[in-house]
Order: structure tokens, then sequence, then C-alpha cells
């Protein structure tokens, strides 16, 4: 391909771009494919010629579209949203286009140095308390690995990265609402599944702080090593908030790290109104959240906050003679703040998002979620077949179907049911937990085009298809 077709193809998929974002609600949310549909209908072999770039598009269109569950689509309800907008996709073609790895600074200056900027801009929305100095990583199951590392090499004096593990017994908490990635780091740092304690939760899926105190006192009189406490600002099942005062009370006390993983909810926390959610923040150790979840901001980037800078990377710094370049001392080389040497340029679609809405759109964006979400809480709560079955502290709702009369075992029965066809209807997508047992189906509403329309169809679609199960 020549630069005058490029141009082109270009032209021609930029408009199919703006199509599909403006026409997407003609598409079902969820892909409908059946597991290998996809797979049987490509080729089993490369092609040993070239193929036009007329063939390939069309293919996209005719193979790849329809095995695509849209993200973007304004009924998507379901996990946590990976919110773009247009801005993002706009830098996100900058980015690719100019196809650099920013793995230092001198790779490429104005990466390294709007990185180092939107992290102070964040940290400035949020009303992070000074000391915290950020970085762009990947996802928050990254964020949240370089944190327990750095507990580990911390708490070992950085011995166990030169020395392996010499017989510690190193113990991580969290919440049983915690994100599954927890226990994947844990795995990974080699503290082992076994040495993560699972504190309870109260009557609103948050961790009990005396729980967590009384759980490291034990481990330490049977000669373990506390290491780290995971709070969850947000969890997955339900957007708990865990109270991060007394649990960061209790890490100073024991000298123990605190990871504050805001991977969701915590953009909330550029609302005033909301920035209670991090209250206690100013304990922590670190603090990771996901502007590409709810911040309109294209996958993948997370924004994630250390105190104790040299810590992280002491833990993470390689310095082989080929990467040693003469401006090290005074710039900051991001590929010594976490686990991979190369890097993606990121910060270009934060900057792109946060100056094409401002602050003040972003506010906007979000309380109208909150206040839709408000609106859906309502509904459940005043319909006499609905139970609401967990807080809303802010835009996700967890409820189900609950007839006057029936049994929890039917209830769990109906719920699974009435989530598959609700689905499978291709005018919607939710996802589900499990709360007290509880099948629980979860509403979130925070895709960037959202509408109170979407709401209202929705909750139609519920009333109606849950007489049908």
């Amino acid at each position: 391909m020549d630069s005058k077709q490029f141009r082109k193809y270009a032209h021609e998929m930029v408009d199919w771009m703006a199509d599909y974002l403006e026409n997407i609600e003609d598409l079902p949310v969820r892909s409908i494919k059946k597991p290998g549909e996809i797979i049987a209908a490509l080729p089993q072999n490369p092609p040993q010629q070239s193929e036009s770039m007329d063939t390939i598009f069309a293919d996209f269109n005719s193979l790849i579209l329809p095995g695509m569950t849209h993200w973007q689509h304004p009924s998507f309800f379901a996990y946590f949203p990976a919110n773009s907008s247009y801005p993002s996709v706009l830098a996100e073609m900058l980015t690719a286009t100019m196809g650099a790895q920013c793995m230092i600074w001198q790779t490429s200056p104005a990466a390294a140095e709007l990185e180092e900027r939107m992290m102070e801009w964040i940290a400035e929305m949020q009303q992070l308390p000074e000391g915290y100095t950020g970085v762009i990583q990947d996802t928050a199951s990254t964020a949240t690995l370089c944190a327990i590392l750095t507990a580990r090499e911390k708490v070992s004096g950085f011995d166990v990265n030169e020395n392996g593990f010499t017989g510690q017994k190193y113990v991580v908490y969290c919440s049983e609402q915690t994100h599954s990635s927890i226990e994947k780091a844990v795995k990974i740092a080699g503290i082992g599944s076994q040495n993560l304690r699972k504190i309870p939760v109260d009557e609103a899926f948050a961790m009990r702080s005396e729980s967590l105190a009384e759980t490291i006192s034990k481990d330490k009189q049977n000669g373990l090593i506390p290491l780290c406490v995971v709070a969850a600002c947000g969890t997955t099942g339900s957007t708990a908030i865990d109270p991060l005062e007394p649990i960061g009370e209790i890490c100073k006390k024991e000298n123990v790290w605190l990871h504050v993983d805001a991977a969701y909810a915590g953009t909330a926390a550029i609302l005033p109104e909301k920035r209670w959610i991090l209250n206690g923040v100013e304990l922590a150790d670190s603090y990771v959240f996901n502007p590409h979840k709810w911040m309109f901001t294209n996958f993948d980037c997370t924004a994630y906050y250390v105190k104790d800078k040299s810590a992280l990377l002491r833990t993470f710094e390689i310095l082989p003679e080929y990467l040693k370049t003469r401006e090290d001392n005074q710039v900051n080389n991001y590929r010594d703040w976490g686990i991979p040497l190369g890097r993606r340029f990121r910060a270009l679609k934060l900057w792109f998002v946060i100056r094409s809405f401002g602050v003040d759109g972003l506010r906007t964006k979000l309380r109208n979620h909150i206040e839709l979400a408000d609106q859906f809480r309502n509904w459940i709560e005043s319909h006499p077949n609905f139970q609401l079955l967990a807080p809303v502290p802010l835009n996700t709702v967890c409820f189900h179907y609950a007839p006057v009369g029936s049994t929890l075992e039917e209830q769990n029965q109906w719920n699974a049911q009435l989530l598959e066809e609700l689905n499978s209807s291709g005018k919607m997508y939710l996802t589900h937990t499990k709360l007290n047992g509880v099948y629980t189906i979860r509403m979130v509403i925070g895709q960037t085009s959202v509408d109170k329309k979407h709401i209202e169809e929705a909750w139609q679609l519920i009333q109606s298809f849950s007489g049908k199960v």
C-alpha cells in the first residue's frame, strides 16, 4: 500500500467509524454468534499473495463486525464500561499513526512530559494529597501487581528481587468483594493464594475494619508478615466503598502497605459532592483508577499513584548499557515505573479528552449518569416484584426479580433466565454477580452516550421479560 492508497482507505474508514458510532443503536448490543462460528469462517492458512484492502475491509464487515459486542452502545449496562469518546478516538488515531515506543524520555520527550503533566492534572481534579506521584499503567490489574511487588520489596529490604524468597511468609488482605485481580497478583508475586486473606464485609458489602485488625493480629501471632492491604473504593459486584480512614489507621499502626483500588469508581472523585469516596486516601501508599472505564478515554489507560517513588523505581529499575542516556538524571524514564519495558503513548488521548470536555463537561456527564441510576433505583424500589440488593452510592444498581411468595431458589433460577433472555434480545446487555448467595443482576449506567430514553426502554424490557420467566 502506498501513500495515495493509504489516504483513500483512511478517509473511507473514518467515514465508517463516524457511521458506526452514529448508527450503533441499530446493532445488537451483544454478539449473537455461537462459539466456533467465526473461526470456522476464517481461512485456515494465511494468503500467499497480497489481497486488496477492498476485500479485507469487506471481510471485516461481514465476518468480524457481527462477532463484536458493542461496548459503545448506549444500552451496554454490563460489567463496567470501557468508555470511548470522539476526542479519545482521534487521539488514538494519531498515536497509531506515529507508532512511537515511549519507553524512555529520549525515545519521545513529549510522551514522557505530557504523561507527567496529565498525572498532575488528574491529581488536582481529584484533590489527591500532596506527595503522590503518578504514572500511566495499562490496567488496574497491572497497577495492583506493581503495588504488591513494591510492598514486597520494601518490607524485605529489596532482598526478594535479589535473592528470591528465603522463608518469608507474607500475607495480603482484601475484602470478600474485592476484584479477582488481587488474587492473581498475589500468585504472580510469589506470595501464594493461600496467603490472601479475604476479610468479611458489612451489610453494605464494605470491608469490616475491625475484622481486618483481628486478622492481622492473628497472623502476626502465628509468625506471618502482614505485607499489604488492598482496599476497594467501588467493588466490582456492587461498587461498595471500603472505609479508607480506619483501614488506613490500621495499616499505619501495623506498618502495612495500603493500596487503594478505585478502578471504576475513582473517576467520581472529580465531583466535589462525591469526593468523600476517597476520604482517607492520604493514608494510602498507592492508589489506582481507570480513566478508561468512566472518564471517556479509550482502553487502555490507568492512572497509578505512589507516595514513595523511590521504592517503585528500585523495585523495577533495570539499567543495561543500551538504555542509558545522558538525560537519565533529569527526566522520568517511565520504563522503570512498572512491568513492561515498552510503553504506548497513552497520555495523548487523556490530554485530548480532558481538554475537549473540560473538567465541567466531565462532571456534567458523570452527574447525569448518577441521576439516571437514581431514577432506575427508584423504579426498582417502588415495584412490588423487584428488590434492590445493595446501596447505590454511584451508578451501579444491583437488583433481582422477586415475586411475592417465591423462594430464593426460584428467584435465583428466574433471574438467571431473565438475564439470558434480556441479553439474547440484542436490546441491552447486563451481567450478574452473587450477593449473600442471591443471584443479582447488575445495571451499570455509565456508557458515554447513554440517556434517559435508554434507561426507560431498559426498564420496560426488564418488566416485560420478567413476566415470561
